[in-house]
This record gives structure tokens, C-alpha cells and sequence, in this order.
């Protein structure tokens, strides 16, 4: 009998659109980001979330966690619904969900001591004295890979890869429970992102966390993830467990992706499926299947409805009309 899994966040039919106003401050039109996306996140496992750039997905990690309200929707974390929150709400969750960003140079102010960086997130949450902040973030700093002295530098005294180790502390000193990975290893040398995802990896299994890791890399994806969502223009068009989804991706827009992918053998060539088109815009996307306009297998039906996502073979959820 098959053990049921934990859901620590359920979201249903999540939208995020950024209004577009004219000069009189009139809504025309809407950038539609998120478009409709449901998804559950099981405790201790990493959900890899792929797609080309300027699909939404920073934008679904960070309305997830409430960093941006939704236009509409539902998202369950822990079985309380968070969307349409307040910031004051919300706050005393926040140490449960947390983010790790992108750009290591950029996400952490050049104006503070890395001491006071991480110190200034539990003085937020009101834990501990001052004196039991320091002695925190000494201990923190020593399981991110970094030395108690550099609790007193500054975030330019710092690699890349160590900027991004202060940002995994920033994100774990809470002891959270759902993270957001948002392409943590994009900006760093390969050499580098072995090693920090080999420590989200550590950490993870200590504490049992839940991770949203956002990549547009498949291999990154691939080592990272238990289960893997594809994204395309604000819609998630597959969803599956990583080993069937590269074994055999059903969508074609996920066996586009995985054509990209060099193979480990220099002896086996692969076909390349190169698309054909513009990729449209979320500020008018095409009316159907949100695909149809780059799909070499669109039939008159795509083009006039939305599939849905649905079980295609017992180990896919697919949204193509050629699996429903």
C-alpha cells in the first residue's frame, strides 16, 4: 500500500497578471505571468520547476511564499490559506517559508557586516537576546562552509559562491520548513555549484525541508529533483517524477527542452527539435493551447481550447490534447 505524502503547500488555480494603465491610470490590459497554475509540494522533497526565461516561474515561487499577493487563487501552507494575507498576517510565517535569491551580488546590502545581515533576521522574528543572535549566527555560519571571523566583513570582501553560502544562511538561520530556490547556482561558476548544491542537499536532509528549486538548467534539474513541473508562458503544460520525465517527456514542449540537453556520450547523436516562431507574449497570449502557435503537432482544437493538466499514463500529468 502506497504511503500518502504530506502536502506542506497546496496551491489551486494560481494567477499573478501585473496590470498594464494608460496615462490616466486606467487598467488596459494585464501581463499575464502566472495564468491558472495548481500544484502540491510533499514534506522533504524537491519539486524542480523548469522553463525557458520569462515563463513566470520566479514569478509562481515568489507569490507562493507571499512575497506577491495573487490576483486570484488559493495557497495552502501547513492547511491556512495565505493568499490575500497582509504582510502583518503573514509575518509570523515567514520563518517557516523562506527564499533563496538568484543574484548572490545584489540580494544582500554592501552596506552591512554579514553579522548584522543575518543577525537583523532574527531581531525581525524577535528571537533570542542580542548576545544569543551573535553566538546564532556564528553557529550558522560555520554549517554554510564560512568562518566565524567573517562575521565582521562585508558582502564585497566575498566570493561569489561565498555570497551565496550567506544567503543560504540568511534562508536556513529560521529553521524553516518550505524553501524557494531560486536559481541559486545560475550565477556561479560550475566548479562553485556543485558545492552549494551539495550543501542544500546536506541541509535538507537534516532538517527534513521542503524545496521549490526554480532552474531553466535540466541537468541542474535532474540531480536536484524528486519531482520535476515544466512551465511554459505562465502555464504548467507537465509534471512528473524526474526519472519518467526524462526517460520519456510527453509534452513538446519538454522534449524541446530535453533535445537542448548534450549528452554524456559524444558517441550518440542526438536530434535537435528547433522551434520554429516567436515566443508569444503573456501581455496577449494565444487563445487555446498557450503552445499551439510553436507546436509541430497542433490540430485545429488546440487552437480553440485550453487542455488541461491531466494523468496521461499512470506516471505523467501532461496539459496536450494528444494525451486527453
Amino acid at each position: 500500500m502506497e504511503e500518502k505524502r504530506e502536502a506542506v503547500l497546496r496551491a489551486d488555480n494560481i494567477k499573478k497578471y501585473f496590470p498594464i494603465r494608460n496615462t490616466f491610470g486606467k487598467v488596459i490590459n494585464n501581463v499575464k505571468a502566472v495564468d491558472g497554475i495548481s500544484l502540491e509540494l510533499y514534506r522533504g522533497e524537491t519539486y524542480g520547476l523548469v522553463g525557458e526565461t520569462g515563463c513566470g516561474k520566479s514569478t509562481l515561487g515568489r507569490t507562493l511564499i507571499n512575497l506577491m499577493p495573487a490576483t486570484e487563487g488559493d495557497i495552502l501552507f501547513e492547511g491556512r490559506n495565505i493568499a490575500g494575507m497582509s504582510e502583518r498576517q503573514v509575518r509570523p510565517l515567514r520563518k517557516k517559508m523562506q527564499m533563496i535569491f538568484q543574484d548572490p551580488y545584489t540580494s544582500l546590502d554592501p552596506r552591512m557586516r554579514v553579522g548584522d545581515i543575518l543577525a537583523e533576521v532574527l531581531q525581525i522574528q524577535n528571537i533570542g537576546k542580542k548576545e544569543e543572535r551573535q553566538d546564532m549566527v556564528m553557529d550558522m555560519l560555520g554549517k554554510v562552509g564560512l568562518r566565524p571571523e567573517q562575521y565582521y566583513h562585508f558582502p564585497h570582501e566575498f566570493s561569489g559562491g561565498q555570497r551565496q553560502r550567506i544567503g543560504l544562511a540568511r534562508a536556513f538561520i529560521l529553521d524553516p520548513e518550505f524553501v524557494v530556490c531560486d536559481e541559486p547556482v545560475s550565477a556561479l561558476d560550475v566548479s562553485v555549484q556543485s558545492q552549494i548544491i551539495n550543501l542544500l542537499q546536506d541541509i535538507q536532509q537534516e532538517k527534513k525541508l521542503t524545496y521549490l528549486f526554480i532552474s531553466h538548467d535540466m541537468s541542474v534539474i535532474r540531480y536536484t529533483s524528486d519531482r520535476v513541473g515544466v512551465m511554459y508562458l505562465g502555464h504548467l503544460v507537465e509534471e512528473a517524477l524526474t526519472d519518467y520525465l526524462f526517460a520519456k517527456p510527453l509534452h513538446p514542449y519538454t522534449q524541446v527542452l530535453m533535445s537542448a540537453v548534450p549528452s554524456a556520450n559524444p558517441h550518440v547523436k542526438k536530434k535537435r527539435i528547433v522551434l520554429e516562431g516567436e515566443l508569444p507574449s503573456p501581455l496577449n497570449p494565444p487563445s487555446g493551447c498557450v503552445f499551439h502557435t510553436r507546436c509541430p503537432y497542433a490540430k485545429d482544437i488546440c487552437r480553440r481550447e485550453c487542455p488541461q493538466l491531466r494523468e496521461a499514463d499512470g506516471q505523467h500529468k501532461v496539459a496536450c490534447h494528444q494525451y486527453q
